[in-house]
């Protein structure tokens, strides 16, 4: 029979805090981590709202514990930062004590400081120490840098499929532990803002210039988030041995690509609606279980229909307690799953349902509207999170509160 899974540890860093507690906090206040870039040279610097980590470089090397020194990008930083709280967490001081696995996920890799050395690199008569900066574009840079930081040497390995990448790095690690691989593992991923990202998001006409608003009739696309987030999985026989400190189990999970289309989900919500009905049917979980959804929720014209349809054709008119965290953290992309993912352990942890904010108007395609007020006090046992990506890569987890 497959191991059981357990969350054991978990980090995070975003706009909202620089550690799992500060997000909490500033989910309670509803506080939204949204404003303008400090630390982007951009033309829409005073234009396009985005979710900024409130951190310099160097004081990023502060906080991942780590001298300052060339070569170790933005993202690397934002990933030893989270890597360091969620291993503190776990009561892990040593990765080589127990075997371990490193599943890493990011899409922009070093590209946050290649861009600005760009033409320097392409100009055939420059050289300079901007050089050591063109591998650290590859994605898996910043994985094998926080590797040799932290001293994984098991399995490691790079997933990049869009905004799904960390909620499937979290599904590759527990499928290894399932299958007695690795009885423990670490997985996430980490995502630093860029002027490519911005301008690319933004040539798709779905980046709004005022604060996100997921699920409102009004709303006119996303704003982009930087971040990182990592979980410890540890197989049941491997935690109970290890005495670890059981957060929650993650019971269920799926990947449905449904391939409809580069960019824009199935206007039925396809994909969804199959990750969500697979992820729980894992999980051994009923529709009537599930207590609250961290939907996807970018607040694109598509997006939003899309996986309200799925959510209304899985739930029919019982569709369970949701809402979308990105007007709190913005979009994270490579991230996002993983953050959700942890929120969706304190929500279990804290009785708490987050509120959508900006919300104000119902889609008229819909007939769900999600939640608005924070709601504290509430019996939270099954949350389902949703990641969705470019191409119709959509993953959804099935996270439960450990019963023993």
């Amino acid at each position: 029979m497959a191991e059981r899974v357990f969350i054991t540890g978990m980090g995070m860093i975003t706009a909202i805090g620089d550690n799992v507690a500060e997000n909490l906090e500033q989910l309670r206040q509803q506080r939204s981590g949204l404003g303008y870039t400090s630390y982007i040279d951009t033309i829409y610097k005073q234009v396009l709202p985005v979710a900024e980590v409130k951190h310099s470089n160097d004081a990023l090397f502060s906080l991942a514990g780590i001298t300052s020194h060339e070569g170790y990008t933005r993202t690397t930083l934002l990933g030893l930062t989270a890597m360091r709280e969620a291993l503190q967490q776990a009561g892990i001081t040593d990765v080589q004590t127990a075997p371990t696995g490193f599943i890493n996920a990011s899409t922009v890799g070093g590209m946050c400081d290649t861009e600005k050395v760009y033409f320097d690199i392409v100009d055939p008569a420059k050289s300079g120490t901007f050089l050591q900066y063109i591998d650290t574009l590859d994605c898996a840079d910043c994985t094998q840098r926080i590797a040799d930081t932290v001293g994984f040497s098991e399995h490691i390995a790079t997933i990049s499929t869009a905004c799904s990448s960390s909620a499937n790095a979290l599904m590759f690690g527990a499928r290894m532990i399932r299958q007695g691989f690795l009885p423990r593992m670490v997985c996430g991923g980490t995502e630093a803002l860029t002027r490519f990202t911005l301008n690319g998001f933004n040539s798709l006409k779905n980046v709004d210039k005022q604060f996100c608003r997921p699920f409102d009739q009004q709303r006119t696309g996303l704003n982009l988030g930087e971040g990182a987030a990592y979980l410890v999985l540890e197989s049941e026989s491997f935690a109970r041995a290890n005495n670890s400190r059981i957060l929650a189990e993650f019971t269920g999970y799926c990947n449905a690509n449904e391939a409809f289309h580069p960019t824009s989900p199935s206007p039925d919500g396809d994909g969804a609606y199959e990750a969500m009905k697979a992820a729980l049917a894992m999980s051994g979980r009923t529709l009537e279980d599930v207590d609250y959804i961290n939907v996807h929720g970018t607040a694109t014209l598509n997006n939003d229909v899309s996986e309200g349809k799925a959510l209304e054709r899985l739930f029919g008119n019982n569709v369970p307690l949701f809402s979308s965290t990105k007007p709190f953290t913005g979009h994270t992309l490579a991230a996002a799953g993983a953050i959700e993912a942890i929120y969706a352990v304190l929500a279990i942890q804290q009785g708490l349902i987050f509120p959508n904010l900006n919300f104000k108007e119902k889609m008229e395609e819909l007939n769900i509207s999600p939640v608005t007020e924070l709601m504290e006090g509430v019996s939270v046992n099954n949350v389902i999170s949703n990641s969705f990506g470019f191409g119709g890569n959509n993953a959804s987890l099935v996270i439960s509160k450990y019963e023993g």
